[in-house]
């Protein structure tokens, strides 16, 4: 009897061990192609409730419902599928980890604003991958909402009329970008003349990222990052392109289906290049 239950014992640690060098691998299935995806042992409260909802089946045939080319592609509202309404305990506590960048194929946990949601807790399903772009280093060196305050405040005055003309021209079009840009290059005249720093306080690392890497950098720490796509980055790209109507919704809706595999985290490192953190 001692013997088979040290027998017991003995699967039981081995089997553990098992699992302790395996992980998740999730595969996304849409009708633009798969993406394969990890999750973050540092998000455990998230990783545990999306591995939940997939091995349940309740992500399947929702829908890719708020997509903007060069920003995100948001889904999984399980609650509006299963006509059914997300209660406030429902929700995540934020899991919010330095380091973990809003950068191309990150995946994130949608959330309310700060207004009604101080806390950042995140939904209790849905989540959105970065689609993203580069950024130059006078935008992100530069605080982009105090830059526009000053700009607003000087097209006030008469004697800025000619900028006012510029600014006006480029409303009409609806050329937002280059709105931007002439606020921007705008930034030294501004500053000098309201005898104000614009110089946004942020590090020398990020700015390095997200000028070589395309990401949403206005999201890094107020969104829960965990998790990102390790293979097939271009079917974001395809998504994000769709045709959308009002409230960024696609106006054919796109679905997804999602796939669990337990794989060796050695096979991950190898195939997709994910470094798992060493142990403590």
């Amino acid at each position: 009897m001692k013997k088979l239950l040290l027998a017991f014992v003995v699967l039981a640690i081995a089997l553990s061990a098992c699992d302790k060098n395996k992980d998740y691998l999730i595969t996304i299935h849409t009708e633009y192609g798969d993406m394969k995806a990890i999750l973050y042992d540092e998000t455990p409260l998230h990783k545990k409730n999306f591995i939940e909802l997939a091995k349940a089946g309740r992500y399947d045939s929702t829908i890719w419902h708020r997509v903007i080319e060069g920003f995100m592609i948001q889904g999984g509202d399980v609650q509006t599928k299963e006509g059914i309404r997300e209660t406030e305990d429902q929700r995540i506590p934020a899991e919010i980890v330095a380091g973990f960048k809003h950068t191309k194929g990150a995946i994130a946990a949608a959330r309310q604003g700060d207004q009604v949601n101080p806390k950042k807790m995140s939904s209790s399903s849905q989540f959105y991958i970065v689609d993203g772009r580069k950024y130059s280093e006078a935008e992100l060196t530069t605080d982009q909402m105090k830059l526009n305050q000053g700009v607003s405040q000087m097209l006030r005055d008469d004697q800025y009329d000619s900028l006012r003309q510029l600014f006006t021209a480029l409303q009409q079009k609806g050329d937002f970008e280059g709105m931007n840009q002439l606020a921007l290059d705008c930034k030294d005249y501004v500053s000098k003349e309201l005898g104000i720093s614009l110089d946004s306080d942020i590090d020398p690392e990020t700015v390095t990222t997200y000028t070589t890497t395309e990401g949403a950098p206005h999201l890094d720490d107020e969104y829960t990052v965990f998790g990102r796509v390790v293979e097939g980055l271009e079917v974001i790209d395809k998504i994000a392109a769709v045709k959308t109507a009002r409230g960024d919704k696609p106006e054919k809706d796109t679905y997804m289906t999602i796939e669990l595999e337990m794989v060796p985290k050695k096979e991950i490192t190898k195939k997709y290049g994910y470094e798992y953190p060493k142990e403590k």
